[in-house]
């Protein structure tokens, strides 16, 4: 299911709508966010390489980790960074997010320190100010893909320390203006969801176009279990844990996916939960008070109900009263007339209901008309 979401951020935005968003949401009890976001960095990068994405460039914007960090993260993968510049730009939000190593630099405290330029890299001096980081990232994207409609993606590695320097109502205005430009592709943060209220956490899924969520595989224990059963737990979900994605379609309609993820070495490896399990299939019906499946016995019970005016015809040709005429009627005209003896036709006995009010004090029925009485 994570290739379905590396799939959706390929394919990018239709014209006229706005760009697919990802939210990555981890938590202490599964901090294995960056592993994700880092997947389907590296999978959203090949695909740009290899000319199957509608992107044909992407902006890092850093807030959490270095721009060495992602040097090697690529050199790790096998990505020749020499030739990156032509498809890659970090915005630097790291390194001095509020501009104060620039001013002590100035005053001849601190020497600048050359950056790596295999990759390159445009420092950002003051994250508070939403406008002018969303200008960098436009301005840093059509220099990678021109000012044609070419399209580029954007990738931001913690929305969380955004929060740290704005409101939540300047970036999430930040975020929809990229998802509505002209020129982007798709976009995808991450969020630590534990550090912030659930309102926060609210406003980004409303926005998203998808979220995923990193929930251990096995949950705390109470409090006051044992400490072997506490170690079992941080055992089982030490390099484990659950993967849950939801999509929200263009129609309107929510599909919920799940699957379990594997830290390894060489990364990180997705597999399918089995139906069995029951994750899938159950972990996301709602919580009622009675059952919504019915039992193989009340399959059986329903099958075999007599509704009430279904012609059961007991061994005899079955006849279907169309309501209007009587059977009697249908018969005498479907019996073919000789050239021979005629027989009048016997009266078919209709029948014919009368009513008798029981006295005049009743109350009137169907047979007068209950609006008589309104001055119309």
């Amino acid at each position: 299911m994570a290739e379905s979401i590396c799939r959706a951020l390929r394919d990018g935005a239709l014209e006229g709508e706005h760009a697919p968003a990802l939210t990555i949401m981890d938590s202490i009890a599964s901090p294995f966010g960056l592993h994700v976001f880092s997947h389907i960095l590296f999978q959203h990068l090949s695909h740009i390489l290899e000319g199957k994405s509608q992107s044909r460039g992407l902006v890092i914007v850093t807030f959490s980790k270095s721009h060495s960090f992602y040097l090697e993260l690529l050199k790790r993968k096998g990505v020749n960074v020499a030739s990156s510049h032509k498809w890659i730009h970090i915005l630097d939000c790291y390194s001095d997010p509020l501009g104060w190593k620039d001013r002590t630099s100035n005053a001849g405290n601190i020497a600048n320190l050359p950056l790596n330029t295999s990759l390159s890299s445009t420092s950002c001096k003051n994250v508070r100010d939403s406008d002018k980081l969303f200008s960098s990232i436009i301005e840093l994207g059509k220099g990678l893909v021109g000012q044609s409609k070419v399209r580029f993606s954007v990738a931001i590695d913690s929305v969380s320390e955004m929060l740290r320097y704005a409101s939540i109502s300047s970036i999430s205005g930040l975020l929809s203006d990229l998802r509505s430009h002209d020129q982007i592709s798709s976009l995808f943060w991450l969020l630590h969801s534990d550090l912030h209220e659930n309102r926060i956490t609210s406003v980004l899924e409303y926005i998203s176009s998808m979220v995923s969520r990193i929930e251990p595989i096995k949950q705390s224990p109470d409090g006051q279990k044992g400490i072997l059963e506490n170690m079992s737990f941080l055992e089982q979900n030490l390099r484990k844990g659950k993967f849950n994605i939801r999509f929200k379609r263009r129609n309107g309609r929510v599909r919920v996916m799940c699957e379990e993820f594997n830290i390894e070495h060489s990364g990180i490896s997705f597999t399918s939960i089995s139906s069995e399990d029951g994750i899938i299939n159950h972990g996301f019906l709602p919580k009622v008070q009675f059952n919504l499946q019915l039992s193989e016995k009340e399959r059986t019970d329903r099958a075999n109900v007599v509704l009430p005016f279904e012609h059961q015809g007991n061994g005899q040709p079955i006849q279907i009263y169309d309501g209007r005429r009587s059977l009697i009627e249908r018969e005498n005209e479907e019996e073919p007339i000789s050239s021979g003896n005629l027989q009048p036709t016997v009266d078919s006995g209709k029948g014919e209901i009368i009513y008798f009010r029981d006295s005049d004090d009743e109350m009137p029925d169907s047979d007068e008309d209950p609006d008589d009485d309104l001055d119309i």
